[in-house]
């Protein structure tokens, strides 16, 4: 008898530990919460912002903002009081490293649910405009019960080891020791190296040239992403929208000549620039052709990313009202990077080539 009494009552004490252990687990992660998935900083942490899938979703959710810079990995290097001082408000980054519209769109919507948002700042990726219009969370492997508002597969965060030992303790110690700013949300660039070694290093150039597409080649994935992005315009007519294609490097029209996608990319951007313009809330801006930054290698890690400088100088030039486009002048503008393509590969890329500076890729 007993020894049955002493057993239930080891029993009870033992649940009652792993009840108490997993309360404590579980409001530990609750009340620090690194993701964000439930309330802005506590405590007085600050917004400790370093990985985008998993905390992305829950500041659009849960912080206070009434601006949005969108886009791919290119705006991360963004500082937000950049824009909060040229344009006032509060700005937070929506970003994904892919920047396809659907991923990007489903942001705003997750940003309008329960914000006012006065403007817009969208980085268009000519890539983004021939990708499929679906989005991309879950085949590459996201947290979805993050982005889900189910609350019972929320254990796996709750219960979670690396968050526990590794997230929280990264979460307070840069809100209390070194100097950790806020408005560096997802910024990457402290980590790279810019300069021509590293771009023209991780540049595999083709070795044949592929003739050119026919431009109507992405026709449908393009008209399904206008459908997707315009409709967040239209839905949207208090907000200012300000669209932006950056400046990538010679490298990169270089390599969409040779791999035959350039005619298309351009005529995909033509329709949607096209498209956005119809709209008075929108306004659309084209760093492309900016000949004296894409040919200046010293300033990009790779074919694309460019230093946090760039991302200064596209805004500055955005609040000059520079490099504008208009129904009126669109395809003049558009035009102007076709030429500038066939100036890189007709001139600025001959002394590389001379010089055996490119890497050409295997087949």
């Amino acid at each position: 008898m007993d020894q049955n009494s002493n057993s239930k009552k080891f029993i009870k004490r033992l649940l009652t530990i792993i009840l108490v252990v997993a309360v404590l687990v579980g409001g530990i992660v609750y009340v620090f919460d690194p993701f964000y998935h439930y309330h802005k900083p506590w405590l007085g942490l600050k917004a400790v912002l370093n990985d985008k899938e998993y905390q992305c979703i829950g500041t659009l959710r849960n912080f206070d903002y009434d601006t949005l810079i969108v886009g791919s990995s290119v705006v991360e290097n963004n500082d937000n009081d950049w824009y909060d001082e040229a344009y006032g408000g509060k700005s937070i980054k929506a970003v994904r490293s892919y920047g396809a519209t659907a991923d990007l769109c489903y942001m705003l919507d997750v940003a309008y649910e329960g914000h006012d948002i006065k403007r817009v700042f969208y980085n268009i990726d000519p890539s983004s405009l021939a990708m499929t219009a679906e989005t991309t969370y879950e085949s590459t492997g996201c947290p979805i019960y993050l982005y889900d508002k189910n609350p019972f597969n929320d254990v796996r965060y709750l219960y979670n080891k690396d968050v526990l030992l590794e997230k929280i303790p990264y979460e307070i110690a840069s809100s209390f020791i070194g100097d950790y700013d806020e408005s560096f949300s997802y910024n990457w660039a402290k980590w790279k190296s810019f300069n021509s070694d590293m771009a023209l290093g991780l540049y595999h150039r083709a070795k044949d040239i592929t003739p050119m597409m026919e431009e109507t080649v992405y026709q449908k994935n393009l008209e399904d992403n206008i459908a997707l992005l315009t409709s967040k315009v239209e839905a949207h007519p208090e907000t200012e929208f300000i669209f932006f294609y950056p400046v990538y490097s010679m490298l990169w029209w270089d390599g969409i000549v040779r791999s035959g996608e350039r005619d298309a990319y351009i005529y995909n951007e033509l329709q949607m620039t096209k498209a956005l313009l119809q709209y008075d809330n929108v306004r659309v801006f084209c760093f492309q052709a900016q000949e004296e930054v894409a040919t200046n290698l010293e300033i990009y890690m790779d074919t694309l990313h460019f230093a946090p400088e760039i991302n200064k100088l596209m805004l500055d030039e955005m609040i000059a009202g520079e490099n504008e486009m208009t129904l009126e002048n669109y395809e003049e503008v558009i035009g102007g990077v076709r030429d500038f393509s066939d100036k890189v590969v007709n001139e600025y890329i001959v002394p590389y080539e001379e010089k055996g500076l490119l890497n050409y890729a295997e087949e």
